[in-house]
């Protein structure tokens, strides 16, 4: 379908449906799925990169059979607002899922600082160690993201 705003989002999406958020790293992809009411994010699962082809059908196997109504991708932007080579990655990848599935609706959520406070959550709270929280920080992260999302949807209804 396409790449919109989040405000643009809810005439798009059919009442209930799950959303997917993903954390896009260097390495791996962190999904996230919501409930049908879209009410929570919760961590799902850790993608490790390979070829773009692989990784799409990955994540597609992954939301398949969860009655998936969108995406929801962090977007690192820069601490001054601006956009750099990672969130123009973001962007391409968005527009490469679309080339493979044109019915999806794909948007965008401000991800600066979600990594460092799920880091700083898994350090404080959860006294992980760092082999462990590099395991799991993707994954939470997608959860913030997608959590940051619902909310910002709820007060648009």
């Amino acid at each position: 379908m396409a790449v919109v705003d989040i405000t643009q989002l809810p005439p798009l999406l059919p009442r209930y449906g799950a959303l997917v958020g993903l954390d896009l790293g260097e390495k791996t992809i962190g999904v996230a799925v919501s409930d049908t009411t879209r009410m929570v994010a919760s961590p799902l699962e850790l993608i490790r990169k390979t070829k773009f082809t692989d990784d799409a059908a990955a994540l597609f196997k992954l939301m398949d059979g969860r009655e998936v109504a969108g995406i929801v991708i962090g977007l690192p932007v820069n601490m001054d607002g601006t956009e750099g080579p990672r969130a123009q990655s973001s962007r391409a990848f968005a527009r490469n899922l679309l080339r493979l599935r044109p019915e999806l609706v794909i948007t965008f959520w401000d991800e600066r600082m979600s990594s460092m406070a799920i880091n700083r959550f898994l350090i404080d709270e959860a006294d992980l160690n760092r082999g462990r929280r590099a395991e799991v920080v993707d994954k939470m992260a997608a959860g913030w993201i997608l959590q940051g999302a619902l909310e910002r949807l709820r007060g648009l209804g």
